[in-house]
């Protein structure tokens, strides 16, 4: 497809962009991307400690709630961060909508590249918090999950950056939804707290939990939410990944030739 052809030949473009984009955000500030990765490993830190030592949440059944929860919570702030930010790219980079000849396929993968760098930091802070607890990783299981996860924000943003572009109000509509989803993504709860099954297996169902649950049980021993019924939550998730990058694309393509009309 055009797009992937676009991606492959502006690949180093995109990679040089991403990280003055992560330099940029704390351009302004005397620790500079330090406060890049301070800021979400505070605020895991912060959830830990309030649901393990205040709530005495204690554990997940036989797992320490630290290592339950820490690999959840990074591929959760790794997606949200990467969903926002990638969505209002093209805005941000307007200058180069309207003033450059620039290939605006890649606009959104600037802002996912920057984000990238703090998802994969608080990652290696869930492996190596869950490895002095004694919980070694699959690494082929986080090297798929995390092959899902970039999959299913191109697919997405793909989507949402060009709505954003052409309707600005859509912006704060989805940081109302992604706000919502991380409440109803087992993040901080568990999906054995329900007690109905199709529920269950309609929370399975839904992106979000098959990439965070699928992160977190790459810690686990037990089958995981991939191999789960004969695999039919990764058909689920792939189908769904495919069906909105189709539509995605469709629509960046329609609404390409406005971005420049509406910034």
């Amino acid at each position: 497809m055009d797009f992937f052809k676009i991606l492959y030949k502006n690949r180093k473009l995109a990679l040089k962009l991403g990280r003055n984009d992560f330099r940029n955000r704390f351009a302004n500030t005397s620790l500079g991307t330090i406060w890049g990765f301070l800021q979400p490993f505070i605020f895991m830190i912060t959830y830990v400690i309030v649901f393990q030592y205040i709530l005495r949440s204690g554990s997940s059944g036989e797992y320490p709630y630290v290592v339950w929860f820490l690999p959840g919570m990074s591929m959760w702030m790794y997606c949200s961060d990467a969903i926002l930010t990638a969505s209002n790219s093209i805005r941000n980079y307007s200058y180069l909508v309207k003033k450059v000849v620039f290939p605006v396929d890649i606009i959104p993968i600037i802002s996912l590249t920057s984000s990238s760098f703090i998802g994969i930091f608080l990652m290696f802070i869930a492996v190596v918090v869950s490895s002095i607890f004694g919980f070694i990783p699959n690494f082929l299981n986080v090297l798929y999950i995390l092959i899902c996860a970039l999959a299913f924000i191109i697919a997405l943003t793909r989507l949402t950056s060009a709505i954003t572009t052409v309707v600005p109000d859509f912006a704060q509509l989805l940081t109302i939804v992604i706000q919502l989803c991380m409440w109803f993504t087992p993040i901080v709860w568990n999906l054995s707290m329900i007690q109905n099954q199709v529920f269950v297996k309609i929370f399975k169902c839904m992106p979000f939990t098959y990439l965070v649950e699928g992160f977190r049980q790459a810690f686990m021993e037990n089958s995981t939410i991939i191999t789960d019924e004969n695999y039919m939550f990764t058909i689920v998730f792939w189908v769904i990944t495919i069906l909105i990058f189709v539509w995605g694309n469709r629509v960046f393509k329609k609404s390409k030739k406005d971005f420049a009309d509406v910034l």
